[in-house]
């Protein structure tokens, strides 16, 4: 059975690809995964065996940049605590109890401004949001204006004008643990931190220290290292925090789309035609 198997769709890093599964299939020709990230795969190994890989951007950018919007705003208007609040028989609270901060006209900056960063200003402009973003390549003017967003050729500008930061990056050798100690304390103490990327993209501990200290004001987290996070762990104990469970591309729409861009990647590796999302090793 395993000389008939020419691809693999990985679904949630489920199978895990290592060398003795490579080695044990002799006829695979490509691996589609089921989103953008690629960390889980050594991609160098995957290409020694003249293995094509593809990944699925153009499928997970609305529903990722939605939860990153969604994750600012509960964070902003503390949705969590309030819902909390609401449902709890006998609890008494003031108005300064839930005091959160607006959202509109504030400024969000944007760490990574790839298809998903690109979504989440689109949705942004929409609050009437002051945008800046950091990237390693510049967008186009065109692009910046469409949503009035101002390049910062320096992270560090970024992080300390913002009132929210998005981190939107891949998690490579480059990027683990990009926001650290002193990257939080360049940042307002009235700042928010938003990480709907991977969680080594944040040293946790140093997060940990921001949020119980006053450094920042709070933080939002999608992804965190690992996944789940131990039951114990400080973020969890921190009412400052929102975690949510890696929701990202958790959608009915958008499972169906990214298997069919998979799909898509699969067949034209199989028929030797160039892959819409073909990912090549660094």
């Amino acid at each position: 059975v395993s000389g008939k198997v020419q691809a693999i769709y990985l679904w949630w890093h489920r199978p895990v690809v290592d060398q003795e599964l490579l080695q044990s299939l002799p006829n695979l020709r490509v691996i589609a995964n089921s989103g953008v990230g690629m960390d889980h795969l050594d991609l160098s190994l995957v290409a020694s065996f003249g293995v094509r890989m593809a990944n699925a951007p153009r499928s997970v950018a609305n529903s990722t940049a939605e939860a990153g919007m969604a994750l600012l705003l509960a964070s902003a208007r503390r949705l969590v605590e309030g819902c909390h609040l609401a449902v709890s028989p006998g609890v008494e609270f003031s108005e300064a109890d839930i005091l959160g901060v607006q959202v509109t006209g504030a400024t969000l900056g944007i760490i990574g401004m790839g298809s998903i960063g690109y979504k989440i200003a689109l949705r942004a402009k929409g609050f009437e949001m002051n945008i800046l973003y950091h990237n390693r390549t510049r967008r186009s003017q065109q692009e910046e204006r469409a949503v009035g967003a101002t390049y910062c050729e320096e992270m560090d500008s970024l992080l300390q004008q913002a009132d929210f930061v998005v981190v939107v990056v891949s998690l490579t050798p480059q990027t683990h643990r990009l926001i650290g100690k002193r990257e939080l304390e360049l940042m307002k103490p009235t700042a928010t931190l938003i990480n709907i990327s991977r969680g080594a993209v944040v040293d946790q501990e140093a997060l940990v220290t921001a949020l119980q200290s006053g450094v920042i004001r709070a933080a939002a987290l999608d992804v965190t290292s690992p996944e789940p996070l131990p039951r114990d762990h400080a973020l969890l104990r921190l009412k400052n925090v929102i975690v949510t469970p890696h929701l990202g591309i958790r959608t009915d729409e958008t499972t169906l789309m990214i298997t069919e861009e998979a799909v898509q990647n699969i067949l034209a590796a199989l028929h030797g035609l160039p892959m819409p999302s073909e990912v090549l090793p660094s």
